[in-house]
């Protein structure tokens, strides 16, 4: 097989892809603030600019992902290659705040075509035991992106003005559309008609990857700005010092997705997504208790990025795994769902932390949080056989009887 056709081509483009697009998401958090108020946005205005990226990720994970189940993956994924491009070059020469809008919410919606595509491929080129690994390297290798982000966006906007961060994206996102357009891809369809979402959620394993993968990305977005306005009032940290510890968080996770991935392989993505959680639940307590120096916060900061490596890896295979099992052949679809749960999260976790942390104290908020996310955890059918975790109460109630 040549490298064009080869699987690891694949994948290191799909990491190319994702790295990508989160550089381009996270260049814009030292450069957008400014532009915006250049062009006479208010503090709200900025606000809902960051918060627009939400929306078309929303509404276009889902129709894309199924899109990509008919027409396959790579005429969806040149597209969400393109659209990215297309958004930062708008960036790069916007000259209102209209345009700054349509930007990002381009990039909202190359951002969901992009994950979404990205790992309905993985799941097309990769059997059930060989996923968690590949997900892992992908994760892995994106991780440096957010670290890398917003310091290449400060640097090269000192450097060259406000276009220059754009355009250095724009010419990843069209290195990497090239090598998309390069690659040779088998022609990966789904073999029936493309499922309804009602049906992926009437499954019972995919219900609980779906609940699962909320309760993550709500817990990881809502304590990311709350943990930096708890390291701001206790420690008296500046804006250096807190990108330091995030810094460190990313790297280590660079070397943590990869290994968490193989143990997904292992020991079962749904089990391990399940003990990803529990111990996400048992360290947010220990990170508002124990963070008292500028050491003791980076160590935790490292063991909480930890936790969630536990659960962000295998939940993305738990995804495949579930639809596999179901006997659903529509992984874009699949993924389209899991990335638009993962989006309500990602809205509603600093709304809500935001919300309580100016009610109760940080520790009470962890504490209260983590049981939110044991108990329903563990109610969940994460720990038990698969087939036992398939089968209805109902079924369950009559198999005693």
């Amino acid at each position: 097989m040549s490298l064009r056709e080869s699987r690891s081509a694949a994948v290191a483009l799909v990491t190319a892809a994702c790295f990508t697009d989160i550089v381009a998401y996270s260049i814009a958090v030292p450069v957008l603030p400014d532009l915006s108020r250049r062009l006479g946005a208010s503090p709200t205005m900025i606000g809902l600019l960051f918060g627009s990226f939400g929306v078309t990720m929303l509404l276009v994970s889902v129709p894309m992902g199924t899109v990509s189940d008919r027409v396959g993956r790579k005429g969806p994924m040149l597209a969400g290659l393109v659209a990215l491009a297309a958004s930062t070059l708008i960036f790069a020469y916007a000259i209102g705040l209209p345009a700054l809008f349509a930007a990002r919410l381009v990039q909202g919606g190359a951002d969901a075509i992009t994950w979404v595509v990205g790992f309905a491929l993985v799941a097309d080129l990769y059997a059930p035991e060989e996923r968690g690994r590949v997900t892992g390297i992908i994760l892995g290798g994106t991780s440096l992106a957010y670290m890398v982000g917003p310091s290449l966006g400060g640097w090269l906007y000192e450097m060259g003005g406000i276009q220059l961060p754009f355009l250095a994206v724009t010419g990843m996102a069209a290195l990497t559309t090239g090598g998309f357009l390069w690659l040779r891809l088998p022609d990966h369809r789904a073999k029936h008609e493309p499922v309804p979402v009602r049906r992926l959620l009437r499954d019972r394993q995919i219900l609980t990857c779906g609940v699962l993968v909320f309760l993550a990305s709500s817990t990881i977005t809502m304590f990311e700005p709350v943990f930096v306005l708890f390291l701001e009032s206790r420690l008296g940290l500046g804006p250096a010092r807190i990108g330091s510890l995030f810094a460190a968080a990313a790297v280590a996770n660079t070397f943590f997705h990869p290994l968490v991935g193989r143990a997904a392989d292992r020991w079962g993505a749904r089990r391990l997504t399940g003990i990803g959680l529990l111990a996400t639940a048992a360290a947010l307590p220990v990170v508002a208790f124990y963070t008292r120096t500028f050491g003791t916060a980076m160590a935790l900061c490292v063991l909480q990025a930890m936790t969630f490596a536990l659960v962000a890896t295998p939940s993305l295979t738990f995804m495949a795994d579930a639809t596999s099992e179901a006997g659903i052949g529509s992984f874009g679809t699949a993924y389209g769902v899991y990335n638009t749960i993962w989006a309500v999260g990602l809205l509603c976790g600093p709304v809500l932390g935001g919300f309580l942390f100016q009610r109760v104290h940080f520790m009470t908020l962890a504490l209260g949080w983590a049981a939110v996310v044991a108990v329903t955890t563990l109610v969940l059918p994460v720990f038990r056989s698969a087939s036992t975790a398939r089968r209805s109460p109902a079924s369950l109630i009559a198999g005693r009887s």
